[in-house]
Order: structure tokens, then sequence, then C-alpha cells
């Protein structure tokens, strides 16, 4: 009897294959073949789920937001029962800073989707509505925490949204050896610090 093949977990596997090859030797060398010999399938198998480079950055990048928001999501109960806002942001940053294997692996993609978006329309308005919806939650946040009077009201949520987004700008320095993970890590904390008075 023939063996059947769970499309979903194969399309899954080609998207960990992609996020190892542009982990280990950069988009660049992200090849349809390249990909499809860590994945362990061939070129045409490959080309079976995905007709391009960019349709296979496109769905490894939804699974990404997914294994990420998985990660956030499993470290919430490490907070309390009712975390305060602060460290929530705090494990949201750090989960966005390629700090460990996984988010540095996730950083490293990223970086390729938005360099692939800036030259394709398609891409830009997927990457775009992304970005969107992770500001919008961010920036929910932090009005519910200005109207519970952990940031003081005359705060602007707007701004402080963008100076919380502002901070995964750390991503090329970490990269690049420029600061090490704990440089990043006090200058988050001081920034919140700074944010909330509770």
């Amino acid at each position: 009897m023939p063996k059947l093949v769970d499309h979903r977990e194969r399309r899954e596997a080609i998207a960990h294959a992609l996020w190892r090859v542009v982990d280990r030797d950069g988009w660049a060398k992200a090849t349809m073949r390249e990909v499809a010999q860590e994945a362990g399938v061939s070129l045409g198998q490959l080309q079976h789920y995905f007709s391009s480079r960019t349709a296979m950055l496109t769905f490894a990048m939804g699974f990404d937001a997914k294994a990420t928001s998985d990660r956030i999501a499993a470290g919430l109960p490490t907070l309390g029962e009712q975390p305060h806002p602060r460290q929530v942001l705090r494990l949201v940053l750090e989960e966005m800073l390629p700090l460990r294997p996984e988010a540095r692996a996730s950083s490293r993609l990223n970086a390729a989707y938005v360099l692939e978006a800036l030259h394709d329309e398609a891409l830009r308005d997927q990457a775009g509505a992304g970005l969107r919806d992770g500001r919008t939650m961010v920036r929910d946040l932090l009005r519910q925490a200005i109207a519970d009077g952990q940031i003081d009201e005359d705060r602007d949520p707007e701004v402080e949204t963008d100076l919380i987004l502002a901070l995964t700008g750390f991503t090329p320095l970490l990269e690049l050896g420029v600061i090490q993970p704990a440089a990043a890590l006090s200058a988050i904390d001081a920034h919140l610090d700074r944010l909330f008075t509770d």
C-alpha cells in the first residue's frame, strides 16, 4: 500500500530546511537545490510544493510567525498568573532578537524576507500587514498600561509603540558582534524602566 504523504508536514519540513540554510549560509545561497538537499527531498519534489524561492520564503515566514508566537505563548506562564505588561514586552523583544538559536534563525529569515519585499510589491504588502499587526498588538498593550496607571497618562502610545519596536534594531549590532546580548538586554531594561511607573 503506498505511503500517504502529509503535505503540510512536508511543507513545514522544507521551511525548517530553509531556516537552517539561511541561518548557516545566508539567503543568497538558499537555492531551491540547496534547500531540497537540506530537506532530504529531490528538487522536483520541492518544486511540487513551491514554484519559486519567493513562494518558499513566503510560506516559511508564515510558519515562522506562528513559531515565534508559540515561543512567546510558552514563555508567558513563566511570568506568573497575571504578568505585568513590562514583562510581556521584554519577553516579546527577547524573542524578536537573535539571542537564542531559534530566534537567530528567525531573525535571519526575517532579514531575507524584508530584502525580498523591498523589490516585490506583493511581498511588500504581506510583510507590511504582518508588521502592522505586530505594531497594533504592542500599541494596544501600551494603551491598556496607560489606562491602568502603569505608564504616565501624558505618554503618547503611538510614539512609545514606535520606540519599543525600534529596540528590535539591536539585531544587526548583535549579529555583527558590535554589542553582546547582555548589553542589548540592559538597554531594553533601562528603556522599560523609564517607561513604566508601576
